[in-house]
């Protein structure tokens, strides 16, 4: 049997950070006889329904407490607490609808935006809590992305320490300006304006599939403006990133894809520039990701950005 290779395969350097990816589009030929499946316990109730929800874990919500669209609420069964020495901070739950069933991606824009204006709400609150210095935003949609509940829902992750890897990419982040001059982020901006990996823009955002994509159609949203956590973002920039999510989010949900997405931003560090990685897990890190830390994605974004934009 031949060995099949593809001339067209290449290793990119994320723009700024030590990190490798070999774009090698011929893996997508590989036979694949292992199956993915998620499962529902038949009988069990959803306890992120209107009528199940905890009534003493609720926090904040946008509408009446009785009648909710979005419902922020504490997480049962939290990795941090305050009343943790050893790992202190806050974990939430937001939930994203009172529909079960409802996706992110199939809400209007309204609803979408009802999800960002809790985000806000809530990021503005654990900011003022003492020695909370990080906030992160996230989503795990389907199984293979790490969800363990079917209701649509987010959570928000408030520590004390900046984690390694957001610390580094800000210490890079410091080092290219120094070196350059500018900001690196505005700088990629003004790279994928006019690529192949270019997807959509208003007068506020820009979507783009980035260069050295970890996951199958990655892809991120960038406000223009330099904001550092998504509080400072206006009115208008959150209709123009609930309109991108739209957009992104759908296209994902047409295909069934489990994806996870989180918000990068500092509540502490003003030359963090405020964006939003959507990464759809269709592929699976196995041994050389996980032994060499060499990722291999299958997909190109150039290939990604011609998806979400429904070119063939």
């Amino acid at each position: 049997m031949p060995i099949i290779y593809d001339k067209k395969s290449e290793v990119r350097k994320d723009y700024f950070l030590e990190r490798y990816v070999i774009i090698s589009p011929a893996r997508m030929k590989r036979p694949k006889d292992v199956v993915e499946n998620s499962h529902r316990q038949p009988g069990q109730k959803c306890v992120l329904c209107p009528n199940n929800v905890e009534q003493d874990l609720i926090v904040d919500s946008i509408g009446s407490k009785k009648n909710w669209r979005v419902l922020a609420i504490l997480n049962k069964f939290p990795a941090v607490a305050r009343e943790s020495a050893k790992a202190y901070g806050v974990q939430e739950v937001i939930i994203e609808t009172n529909r079960h069933g409802h996706e992110l991606g199939d809400m209007t824009q309204t609803e979408i935006m009802d999800v960002l204006n809790m985000y806000v709400k809530r990021t503005n609150k654990l900011s003022q809590i003492k020695d909370i210095d990080y906030i992160l935003i996230f989503k795990n949609n389907g199984g293979p992305a790490g969800a363990s509940l079917l209701h649509a829902h987010s959570q928000i992750f408030a520590a004390k320490k900046i984690p390694p890897d957001v610390f580094h990419e800000l210490d890079k982040a410091q080092e290219y300006k120094i070196k350059n001059g500018s900001c690196v982020y505005e700088d990629i901006i003004k790279r994928e304006m006019k690529s192949p990996r270019f997807v959509w823009k208003d007068k506020n955002v820009i979507v783009f599939c980035p260069y050295a994509s970890m996951y199958h159609y990655e892809v991120w949203i960038f406000p223009f403006a330099h904001r550092d956590n998504i509080t400072n973002l206006t009115e208008d920039e959150l209709k123009s990133v609930a309109k991108a999510m739209k957009l992104v989010l759908g296209k994902i949900n047409q295909y069934n894809l489990p994806y996870n997405f989180f918000m990068h931003q500092s509540i502490s560090d003003e030359d963090q520039h405020f964006y939003i990685k959507v990464q759809p897990r269709e592929s699976i890190w196995a041994g050389l990701e996980l032994g060499a830390g060499m990722i291999i994605n299958s997909v190109s974004p150039e290939r990604a950005a011609k998806f979400y934009q429904n070119k063939k």
